[in-house]
């Protein structure tokens, strides 16, 4: 027996200027909302489809969360690459990420304001094995720092809405990241 396959042609545009709706909704009452709350029947309300849509779509309230915000670019996976350049890439992407769109940011649950904990330690391992660390750095402490580095809350605390530029605030990043580095 053939398995049939389907396509969705043209519907296929409507259902992304659904997802589009939902998100934006999302995004909107989020940012509005003072605590930080998401019912997926107002979203549902404020895109003009049922809250079943916004379960088959995302599944869940926690996958809309996590769609609103998105995932980090994945670190560089060359073995040979210079752990300090590897730092300043982290830090860059993270500051170009969070810049998209603070406020949103800020209303997220921590997860989404996260860096990876698990790349952060990879990234201190790397340094400490091209002695990149100051002496008496723990790769423990190296990856908290990191971690600290290209959190959304530190951004939010440099950059101001905007009052320093991301490029900036890397830089500033940077300097503080000389504490770890040897």
């Amino acid at each position: 027996m053939l398995a049939r396959t389907y396509r969705l042609g043209r519907r296929e545009r409507s259902v992304e200027r659904t997802r589009g709706a939902i998100l934006a909704a999302a995004r909107d009452l989020l940012v509005a909302a003072p605590s930080g709350t998401l019912s997926v029947g107002a979203v549902a309300a404020r895109a003009g489809v049922s809250r079943l849509t916004i379960y088959h779509r995302f599944g869940s309230r926690a996958a809309l969360l996590d769609a609103l915000a998105p995932a980090a670019a994945p670190g560089s996976a060359d073995p040979t690459a210079d752990p300090r350049n590897l730092l300043r890439r982290r830090i860059s992407a993270a500051c170009s990420r969070w810049s998209v769109d603070p406020a949103l940011y800020r209303h997220l649950p921590a997860p989404g304001r996260l860096g990876e904990p698990d790349a952060d330690r990879g990234l201190a391992e790397r340094l400490a094995a091209t002695d990149g660390l100051r002496p008496g750095c723990s790769i423990k402490e190296a990856q908290d720092v990191i971690g600290v580095l290209t959190a959304f809350e530190t951004f939010d605390r440099l950059h101001q809405d905007g009052r320093r530029t991301p490029a900036a605030v890397a830089e500033m990043l940077m300097r503080l990241a000389g504490g770890i580095l040897a």
